[in-house]
């Protein structure tokens, strides 16, 4: 065996500064990291009373990123991972579908609003056909434990917006649209 590969199989190898890890806090003593903890859950999604898919979000890494599975009633997957940027101390969203190499298969997208209900709305870029079009999406926290998502497109730099998806989140062991009504 090599020298090189047996110090590091036997673990002697010393990466300078390894040992001396900096002290960090943790994410959860920083109250943004708790922004989107009214997301976190087992969801069925509804768009006009209809089933479209399910979600699930949850909180990993240690409470420092919101992880979510997305699977549509048509056999489409999405993923996100959401973090806060420790240059802004704000959150980010990267997302990619199984289609990734169509336009909106693949978006980043950065914190622009909180709102006094807890609401949150992120924004990005996509390239649709050699285009800048502008891509928002806003999560409402409902009284009743559901989530409103609204995901908008601009195709005039942010003058006009259309609804592309407008769905309720319903925790997933709720049948009906509402929760108390099963």
């Amino acid at each position: 065996m090599p020298p090189l590969l047996g110090t590091l199989l036997s673990g002697a190898l010393v990466i300078p500064g390894a040992a001396q890890r900096p002290q960090v806090p943790a994410c959860t003593s920083r109250p943004v990291f708790g922004w989107l903890d009214f997301w976190v859950g087992e969801w069925r999604v509804l768009v006009g009373g209809q089933q479209v898919g399910t979600n699930r979000i949850s909180k990993t890494l240690d409470g420092c990123a919101i992880s979510e599975e997305w699977t549509d009633t048509r056999g489409g997957t999405g993923r996100s991972l959401f973090y806060v940027s420790p240059d802004t101390q704000l959150w980010r969203q990267v997302w990619v579908t199984n289609t990734a190499l169509a336009p909106g298969g693949v978006k980043e997208k950065h914190l622009v609003a909180r709102y006094p209900d807890g609401g949150l709305r992120f924004q990005g870029e996509v390239m649709v056909e050699g285009q800048v079009v502008l891509d928002r999406t806003t999560f409402t926290p409902l009284p009743d434990g559901r989530v409103r998502q609204l995901i908008e497109r601009s195709d005039d730099g942010g003058s006009t917006w259309t609804a592309g998806f407008d769905a309720m989140y319903v925790p997933a062991g709720v049948q009906s649209g509402l929760p108390g009504r099963q």
